[in-house]
Parts: structure tokens; sequence; C-alpha cells
């Protein structure tokens, strides 16, 4: 059977940065193990199957996997996913819907502005928790080639956090130290769990910038984590010593990569505790093909 691709990157404007995305049009007929030998045939960071929703007022559901394994959540599928299904259905302007993910409905908002171009804004479905303790600062200087003193800045400290996969959060001190950072051969004892990943951060002049490491997944570091943005969302507002009301920050990643991708991540708190979150980004298309399966 021949099914429709579409490649698009991810926060980004720009063709040939940000995050590249898969996303298969029909996955209808597809079982698990076929879904996952696609995406490892594609060998991005992700790679999304469209499904006709559970509940028709939804546009669309979707399963969502890296070379290897699923994901409930990822912040880059939906906003890619959300601008092709705009460009699909002939959105003019902005357009609301919601998509079915596995951690449950994702409220989307799109403006679409191109012929193979759009934004797309959606709602954290799940506000992130604390699901353990982080790294200590010893062993996450040991899993990135690090020292002590560049683990931490400000109120920050490494935290263990999920919205669908979970993240160890390391706020690093410098820009610096977020450049020479990279697995050791101790990350896999270190780093565990059902999803093996680490999202280092540092402050930036434009706000925050990012790097995720992610071997244990089959990916080696990626351009840019939505899903790693939302867990962010939590550190901010416990660490950020920021009062009540609409904050709104800019995450940076890719850079070291030759990737740019900008994140636009907005928290609300009401009495000192984060009440939701919104990720946003553009997104365009960069290549159409055909999946002889």
């Amino acid at each position: 059977m021949s099914r429709r691709y579409t490649i698009l990157d991810v926060f980004t404007e720009t063709p040939l940065a940000g995050n590249p995305l898969a996303v298969v049009h029909d996955g209808e007929g597809l079982d698990d193990a076929r879904m996952q030998a696609i995406a490892k045939e594609f060998n991005l960071s992700e790679t999304v199957f469209i499904l006709p929703p559970d509940d028709p007022r939804r546009r669309a559901k979707l399963r969502i996997f890296t070379p290897g394994a699923e994901l409930p959540f990822a912040g880059h599928p939906t906003v890619g996913t959300a601008v092709l299904l705009s460009l699909m259905h002939g959105d003019e302007g902005a357009s609301a819907f919601g998509i079915e993910e596995k951690v449950g409905v994702v409220a989307c908002v799109t403006e679409r502005r191109g012929a193979r171009s759009g934004y797309a804004r959606f709602g954290v479905p799940k506000l992130p928790r604390i699901i353990g303790p982080g790294l200590s600062a010893e062993d996450a200087a040991e899993a990135l080639g690090l020292r002590v003193e560049d683990i931490g800045f400000g109120r920050h400290a490494p935290s263990l956090r999920a919205v669908g996969g979970a993240f160890h959060l390391i706020p690093l001190a410098s820009l610096d130290a977020l450049a020479r950072a990279w697995p050791t051969g101790a990350f896999a004892r270190l780093v565990t769990g059902d999803h093996p990943a680490v999202y280092l951060y540092a402050a930036s002049a434009q706000g925050l910038r990012a790097r995720m490491y992610g071997p244990g997944l089959g990916i080696a570091e990626d351009p840019a984590t939505g899903s790693a943005v939302a867990c962010l969302a939590g550190a901010l507002a416990d660490h950020g010593g920021r009062g009540d009301g609409v904050h709104d920050f800019i995450v940076d990643q890719g850079v070291e990569m030759g990737r740019p991708s900008r994140i636009e991540l907005q928290i609300t708190l009401e009495g000192g505790a984060l009440q939701s979150a919104e990720i946003g980004g553009a997104a365009v298309v960069v290549a159409e093909g055909v999946l002889h399966d």
C-alpha cells in the first residue's frame, strides 16, 4: 500500500532549520510494530501517524514514535501536525481544533502564514509533575562531562518531571557549560527510567537556551523538544521566583547543532502554583512523498 507523507521543519520559519518531523497522512491498517519500523526508517526524532479521531468533533488522532519507542505526547509533533492539518483542511487565518493523543485531547490554535507554512499553539494537556528525585549535582556533572559548579543557577536545581514522557531537567550555570555538555560513558548508568532523557537549560539574553539528549530513545540530540519545555514550565513556576499572573518565555534550542529552533512558552501562576501552560511555534513544509509499505 502507498501512503503519503510530509516532512516539516518545526519551531522555525526557515526551511532546513528547526526540528524535522515526518507525518504519515494515513496510519490506518498499520500495527504498532510497523509504525515503529517506519519511524526507524525515517530516523527523525519523531514520526507521526494520522488516524481518524475517536470523537468526530476532533480533527485527528495521532500516534507518535521516536526511532526507538512510542510517546504518549510530544510538542514538536503536535505543533507540526497541527500546522499540516490546517494546511490540508484549507483553513484561512486562525483556526481552533482538538487533536487526540495518548495523553488526552490537546487543544490547538493555528494560523496559516503561507502556502506551506503556519503557526500553532497548544495548551499543555496535563500539568507537569515531579515523579522522583532529580540527579545530584555530582551525578549530573559526571553524566555530562561537566564540573559540579556548572550545575544550577539562581534557585534552579535538577529535577525529574513528566508530562507524558519524563525528563531530567538540569539547569546549567552558563552558556559555556551548555556548549560543553555531552553524554559520557556514565550517562546510561545515571540517567535511567522508562524515558531516559535529559533537558539542559541555561539563561540567555533572549530568555533561555536548551539542549536535549535521549540516546536511550534513539535520539542523540534533539533540535527542539516541546514536551520537555512543558516539563520546564513546572521548574520555572517552582524556581523562577515569579509572582502570580501570565509569564512569557522564549526557549532557543538546537543552536549548537546548527538547527536553531525557537519555542514559545507561556505559563500562568495563581497562588504561587502553576495553573496552565501553552507552547507555540512556527512550522514549514519542506518535502512530500509516498511511502511504499
